[in-house]
């Protein structure tokens, strides 16, 4: 298959692996980009040297391409744009910010630069800041999401009728059929964040990856709306934040709660009770560990597959 967005990152396949913190390390990228769709290490969790250990590494481990994602609400991404360019990586995915303020620099430096967004006007504000590519993250995605709260089968034709730029879907895709719906909504691409937490080569802590997937329908909630919305699997840390957001707890409240290393000491530690686990509703889809080559093979089969049985049915 060959389309924008297979050509804008030479790829086999229109399947792009989120950036997840303290989960998408060069073992997924690089496994996510062996199978042929495109590999993003997520530098949000990483020190600058960190950054660049992963992206040596997985230069070696594959010679497809894959890229990094940078959240741009992160601590000193300055540092991590500076590694970015040493390293000589030519695609990048920004979040939680303002694209205007970096693309300028990346694309004068020849970094294809995609950009996460909520809102159709978010969107276009991409476009203008010279963003080759954007992804439409819907409410249902795990992770930090847009307070409008706007469901990826709504967000992307919003998105796709207000860009002209290619529009990647993201939130609640783990399978083909998910991939095919996106498509057919306009779509070019896919985003998958949830399926690779369940995966081998996953960096996050094994305790999670068997939270992901016990995960039933309604164990996760989008929360802390006040200060930077994310939606979260329910535990004690969740009734926590509950809690205080019941009795109108201010952003200083609810900063103290969050604290430092929240997530770090759920999702890459392993705390399931009092750490912060970011994930998707589609958790309670997935029951099974993989290797991400197998999944990204079921995706697309399963893709396939469908395409097939709508180009079979009868319509009168």
């Amino acid at each position: 298959m060959q389309n924008r967005v297979t050509r804008l990152f030479q790829i086999k396949y229109p399947i792009i692996q989120a950036g997840m913190v303290w989960t998408a390390g060069w073992r997924l990228a690089s496994a996510v980009s062996q199978a042929g769709g495109l590999g993003l290490i997520g530098s949000g969790s990483m020190y600058p040297e960190i950054l660049r250990e992963h992206i040596r590494r997985a230069k070696a481990a594959t010679t497809a391409p894959f890229g990094v994602n940078l959240p741009l609400v992160y601590p000193d991404p300055e540092s991590h744009i500076r590694i970015i360019l040493e390293e000589g990586i030519r695609i990048v995915f920004t979040s939680a910010g303002n694209p205007a303020t970096w693309t300028p620099l990346l694309t004068a430096h020849g970094v294809t630069v995609a950009h996460v967004v909520s809102s159709a006007r978010f969107a276009q504000k991409a476009e203008a800041a010279g963003c080759s590519l954007v992804v439409a993250e819907g409410f249902e995605a795990g992770g930090h999401n847009g307070r409008e709260e706007t469901t990826t089968f709504c967000l992307v034709p919003l998105v796709k009728r207000s860009v002209k730029i290619p529009v990647v879907a993201a939130g609640g895709i783990s399978g083909g059929r998910a991939m095919m719906a996106a498509l057919a909504l306009g779509a070019e691409g896919v985003q998958v964040g949830t399926r690779f937490v369940a995966s081998e080569e996953a960096s996050c802590d094994p305790r999670f990856k068997q939270a992901v997937l016990d995960a039933s329908e309604g164990d996760t909630q989008l929360s802390l709306k006040k200060l930077m919305p994310v939606r979260l699997m329910k535990n004690r840390f969740y009734e926590k934040v509950l809690d205080a957001e019941s009795r109108c707890a201010g952003k200083e409240e609810l900063a103290q709660l969050l604290g430092k290393g929240r997530a770090k000491r759920g999702m890459f530690e392993g705390d399931l009770q009092d750490g912060e686990l970011e994930i998707g509703q589609v958790s309670a889809l997935i029951t099974d560990l993989k290797p991400a080559r197998i999944i990204m093979e079921d995706l697309w089969q399963e893709f396939t597959a469908m395409r097939r049985e709508i180009e079979g049915w009868e319509i009168r």
